[in-house]
């Protein structure tokens, strides 16, 4: 059975577990196909050397300097990259195009970042977490900023599956998907963890374990006229609101916009630990590929 990872609820809380504990195996000689359609640097590199580390062959593919896109539908790409490579790892923009993509593949189709998801970001995070503090479960985590974007979905869906008690804090104009919040509820309900959204950073914070952001302009909204500096700058993640928890780790997926939503003071401050959150990607990674491909 092939096993797509498109959003963080593909995995199961037992396989989320297994991913964050596995010991990376290998994939050698198998061929992985990495596809940017957006700009990358953490990704990228983790990936292609990810994939080098356990024996395989990156294949890395700008698609913005290639055929990949350019008037060929995604069932015919998909149709044709399964008879070259054991995988595919797209970076891509709407979530219909990787849903396609992942429709017509013979092949694993692994999510590098979408729209609407980040899941190989989350648990790049959730190692990062269990590193820090021990486990998850039980842990509480406040997400401050864009609650509608794909940092904000990921933390809530992967969160959940984790046992974590997530918030989100967001202005009401940049509210999180009713839709994304009710699924994951129900994922909460059944790891004893929970979802809670709300307008009020401080009470997001309150007495929370893990404090994370993300940039509040995401790639592809540098020009769509919206303001997004005002109505977020109650939300920025500074030395005043780290007082209210001074034992919190601070997460951020990088790359940071210094002094929007994170300060100079936090990011390289004694409670981020952002560097290690960045390195974890290669090893979460190695670790998603062994239990897609390498079993």
């Amino acid at each position: 059975m092939i096993r797509h990872f498109l959003r963080d609820d593909d995995l199961t809380p037992a396989e989320q577990e297994q991913v964050l504990t596995m010991a990376p195996g290998t994939v050698g000689g198998k061929a992985v196909a990495v596809i940017f359609e957006k700009p990358s640097l953490r990704t990228r590199v983790s990936f292609e050397v990810g994939i080098a580390q356990l024996g395989g062959i990156p294949v890395i593919v700008d698609a913005r300097s290639t055929h990949f896109g350019r008037g060929e539908s995604m069932a015919d790409a998909a149709r044709a990259l399964s008879r070259y490579v054991d995988a595919i790892v797209i970076r891509t923009f709407e979530d219909t195009r990787i849903a396609e993509l992942a429709d017509y593949a013979t092949v694993p189709v692994i999510n590098a970042l979408t729209d609407g998801f980040h899941p190989c970001q989350l648990l790049a995070d959730l190692m990062t977490v269990r590193q820090h503090l021990g486990s998850t479960a039980g842990k509480t985590l406040a997400y401050l900023g864009d609650g509608a974007n794909n940092m904000a979905n990921s933390y809530l869906l992967g969160g959940a599956t984790a046992g974590m008690h997530v918030r989100i804090a967001a202005p009401t104009a940049f509210a999180p998907d009713p839709v994304i919040v009710s699924r994951a509820g129900e994922i909460a309900a059944a790891t004893g963890g929970s979802v809670k959204v709300t307008v009020d950073p401080w009470e997001a914070v309150a007495g929370c374990d893990v404090v994370a952001t993300d940039t509040w302009t995401s790639m592809g909204q540098e020009d769509d006229g919206i303001d997004r500096i005002t109505p977020f700058l109650p939300y920025q993640i500074n030395g005043a609101l780290l007082k209210e928890v001074p034992n919190a780790i601070v997460l951020h997926c990088l790359p940071a916009h210094r002094g929007e939503e994170i300060t100079d003071e936090v990011m390289d401050g004694p409670q981020s630990v952002v560097f290690d959150q960045t390195e974890n990607r290669l090893h979460a990674q190695k670790a998603l590929l062994s239990f897609l491909i390498g079993q």
